[in-house]
């Protein structure tokens, strides 16, 4: 990293901006598949329904946020509680700083010592550096989903990774709250 970048949880003010860059990603790429700019009052329930259980995390720049990587229920059934859907995005002034693979490091931590036992993460099929990303975190393309997504005039399909984090032989305890995880 060429600049001094802080790694933090995210705040309900810091909801703005990570928005911001979730809603270039939706308007410039196939990587997000909102097809129009999302609202703050979505992203803040979003936050307020989940940040106790699912960390939110920023990447701060100064006082900017330039990226986040956050967690969310995979299913809402009580058999899912231990598996979470995980995402990252930086700021396009960001990318190949290596901001993304300290954020995700940070995250991918955090959600084992809170005791999650499964991570997973749809990419859209082409979408090399965040594949890249997601092998040199220990995820492995567990499935494809065929022209699930109708984007930019075309059909994209979706490869789901997974991360294991704990052995399979493992008896889940009941999830830390972020604030309470080491």
């Amino acid at each position: 990293m060429d600049v001094e970048v802080r790694f933090e949880l995210a705040r309900e003010e810091d909801v703005p901006r990570i928005l911001e860059i979730s809603n270039w990603a939706a308007e410039h790429t196939a990587a997000n598949f909102a097809t129009r700019p999302e609202s703050l009052e979505q992203w803040t329930d979003a936050w307020r329904r989940t940040s106790r259980l699912h960390p939110w995390l920023v990447a701060r720049v100064e006082e900017s946020v330039v990226g986040f990587a956050k967690s969310a229920p995979h299913k809402s059934r009580e058999a899912y509680e231990w598996s979470a859907d995980v995402s990252v995005y930086i700021h396009p002034e960001f990318h190949g700083r290596g901001i993304e693979t300290a954020l995700y490091g940070k995250l991918l931590s955090l959600l084992k010592d809170q005791g999650y036992v499964t991570l997973l993460a749809g990419i859209t099929s082409g979408h090399a550096p965040s594949e890249r990303l997601h092998a040199k975190m220990g995820f492995v393309r567990c499935a494809t989903f065929h022209r699930v997504g109708w984007k930019f005039g075309r059909w994209h399909d979706v490869g789901y990774w997974e991360l294991h984090l704990r052995p399979p032989d493992d008896v889940p305890r009941p999830i830390t709250p972020v604030a309470s995880a080491p």
